[in-house]
């Protein structure tokens, strides 16, 4: 059951070739600790372009062609939907922002600003040892996929869609899923480090949702994929920035 939860997981979350089925979807969007079993998996592959001894610019660059040849672009658009969304007034203006087509300035800012964003903590990443590499890469990439968990538990649909079908979760399962979490602390030399990473992307994810609640009306799929970015990226800083101090 949890192996095809995984494969679920994974072929939502990512472009692995796992195959699609209804069996492994249904089992995905009931399991809350197939987000960051995912996340283990994606986290690796991550990683991988940023362990050969590259210049710099090079590293950064198949970084960032790795997480979107991994991950896809779906996540991506509903970070653009979201900045859309953030540039108008009125909840009703932004539900209709988001199903448009056309991309606005806050799409490509939101979008800008992700990939600099992405790029330079690959920057960051590559002056480290190579095993503080994997360990902030897979911690970001559990850490992102533990937030979506959070908003499938605890968050409430703007409507029917994508985003209603994950949010068919428990408080209980999300326990679980943050225990399943806990191995990344070991990753890194101090646990201090997979705290700091984990918690605030935590606290971002619920940045997010709170923000989705009282502009949008709730979570939706687009909502899911924003937070997937977001606290993927702010783990990535934070764990530089933890490496790189203590």
């Amino acid at each position: 059951m949890v192996l095809t939860a995984v494969r679920g997981a994974l072929g939502f979350l990512s472009r692995l070739p796992v195959g699609h089925d209804e069996s492994a979807w249904e089992a995905f969007r009931r399991s809350s600790v197939a987000f960051p079993l995912a996340g283990y998996v994606i986290g690796v592959f991550l990683a991988i372009p940023l362990l050969f001894p590259l210049p710099t610019p090079v590293d950064a660059t198949l970084f960032l062609a790795t997480v979107y040849g991994v991950t896809g672009i779906n996540h991506v658009d509903g970070l653009a939907d979201l900045g859309d969304a953030a540039a108008v007034h009125g909840a009703e203006k932004r539900r209709t922002v988001m199903k448009d087509t056309d991309v606005g300035v806050g799409a490509l800012l939101a979008v800008a600003l992700l990939v600099v964003g992405l790029a330079l903590a690959a920057v960051g990443l590559v002056a480290l040892p190579l095993e503080a590499i994997v360990a902030i890469v897979v911690t970001a990439e559990v850490s992102s996929k533990l937030g979506m968990a959070g908003l499938a538990a605890f968050g409430s649909s703007a409507h029917e869609g994508l985003g209603s079908q994950l949010i068919d979760q428990t408080p209980r399962g999300f326990v679980l899923a943050v225990v399943v979490s806990v191995p990344t602390l070991a990753l890194s030399w101090s646990p201090l480090v997979g705290i700091a990473m984990i918690g605030t992307s935590l606290l971002t994810t619920a940045v997010v949702g709170q923000w989705a609640r009282s502009w949008l009306g709730g979570v939706s799929g687009d909502v899911f994929g924003a937070t997937n970015e977001l606290s993927r990226l702010v783990a990535l800083h934070v764990g530089v920035v933890m490496w790189t101090l203590f």
